[in-house]
């Protein structure tokens, strides 16, 4: 009998540290997985304590392996085949599991999880590999094999696999909560929204747009950069925000040397407005100390003040060689370092202040009524819900949400 790659195993990541709370995070993973793999309809999903399988029913096994290695909460996974508990249904697919007619080197690696099956492991890997020894060309070598094929004895089944594939390990999405991520066209807030995610938070992201000094294009690059980010989650909602009233009015009521650290301030009253809105428990950025001006800890701790939420910063203590590595693993740097300014990076003042004093923004910001305009800019919010994979009907959907 001909078997073929049926089924895919999935092993649990970080979750299987987690106790009592093992079931909750089983439960979001399913959850998570069943909506990253919305595009292929005939799935169907077995979760079980330490295993979960998924049933490709004629789907293509390579592209749902694809989308699987964005889910967060996978250790590793395995497109397998599944056989009865039985020697020669095992045996056979043991054979299929390889291209016999191109040889290499292989070693057989048996798990008997239930001890009733007769067979100990040490036996089936004598079996396994006595029965492609004889049908084929290819030798065994235990210390550095080609391919290692995998035996998993269940008590209702057997899964023989050949592959053993990364996940992207951390937590499920959702079971740490909500937190909204100042999005800009930069390198390091893509990076620090999927380390994010990796700790199971659900994010949303907020970009500040000042029209018509920064163009279209960097608008739709933000939008892009969370195309690439998306797929991590499912989908993922981004605020952008019209901030060039507001922007214009720190320069004509304070110092240019303070514009930048006043411009953060109001970034984060209206990023804080916006969380509370959408049930976010923390605001989120890329920033890493003493990166620039206004990253330095006199920075941080003024532009902190005007929040009570908590503030995260994944890549705080990362240098920036560290930060692109991980911006190419996710495939967001190439975008990152397309040449379309944010509305940070064309207001920088040439001579910003790296230790402001809060007494003076206090000063400053009392010179005009700036609350109306924060909340204006939290009111006039455009939300876009940005998904890996949507036909049009689930996009008409989503747009009514808002």
């Amino acid at each position: 009998m001909d078997y073929h790659y049926d089924h895919i195993l999935i092993r649990y990541g970080e979750l299987s540290l987690k106790g009592k709370n093992r079931q909750n995070f089983i439960h979001k993973l399913l959850e998570n997985m069943k909506k990253a793999l919305k595009p292929f309809p005939a799935l169907e999903f077995d979760a079980g304590y330490d295993r979960m399988y998924v049933y490709l029913h004629g789907e293509d096994c390579d592209e749902v392996c694809s989308v699987i290695s964005k889910v967060f909460g996978i250790s590793s996974f395995s497109p397998a085949i599944k056989v009865k508990p039985e020697l020669d249904e095992i045996l056979e697919a043991v054979k299929s599991s390889i291209d016999l007619e191109h040889p290499g080197t292989f070693k057989i690696q048996a798990r008997r999880h239930d001890k009733m099956f007769p067979h100990k492991s040490d036996e089936l890997n004598r079996l396994a590999a006595t029965v492609i020894l004889k049908n084929s060309d290819w030798k065994v070598d235990v210390h550095n094999p080609d391919v290692t094929i995998l035996i998993e004895v269940r008590q209702d089944a057997v899964y023989i696999m050949a592959k053993k594939l990364p996940g992207a390990g951390g937590f499920p999405v959702g079971v740490g909560g909500r937190a909204m991520v100042l999005l800009s066209g930069g390198i390091d807030s893509p990076v620090a929204s999927y380390l994010m995610m990796k700790k199971g938070v659900h994010i949303e992201c907020v970009h500040f747009a000042a029209p018509p000094y920064t163009s279209a294009q960097a608008r739709d690059k933000v939008l892009d950069l969370a195309r690439l980010i998306a797929p991590y989650q499912g989908d993922i909602v981004v605020h952008v925000v019209p901030f060039t009233t507001l922007q214009l009015s720190i320069y004509q009521n304070a110092p240019e040397s303070y514009a930048i650290t006043l411009m953060r301030r109001m970034m984060m009253r209206i990023a804080q407005g916006l969380a509370e809105k959408r049930h976010c428990l923390a605001i989120a950025t890329g920033e890493s100390v003493g990166q620039v001006a206004s990253q330095t800890l006199e920075s941080v701790f003024v532009i902190n003040h005007v929040v009570s939420m908590p503030i995260l910063r994944p890549v705080v203590c990362m240098d920036k060689n560290e930060i692109i590595a991980i911006a190419r693993q996710i495939g967001t740097y190439e975008t990152s370092i397309q040449p379309f300014e944010d509305c940070c990076t064309i207001f920088t003042p040439k001579s910003p202040v790296t230790k402001p004093k809060l007494e003076k923004c206090l000063e400053y910001e009392k010179r005009w009524d700036w609350q109306p305009m924060v909340q204006d800019c939290i009111d006039q919010a455009e939300s876009i819900r940005l998904s890996f994979k949507e036909t049009p009907a689930e996009k008409q959907e989503e747009e009514d949400l808002f």
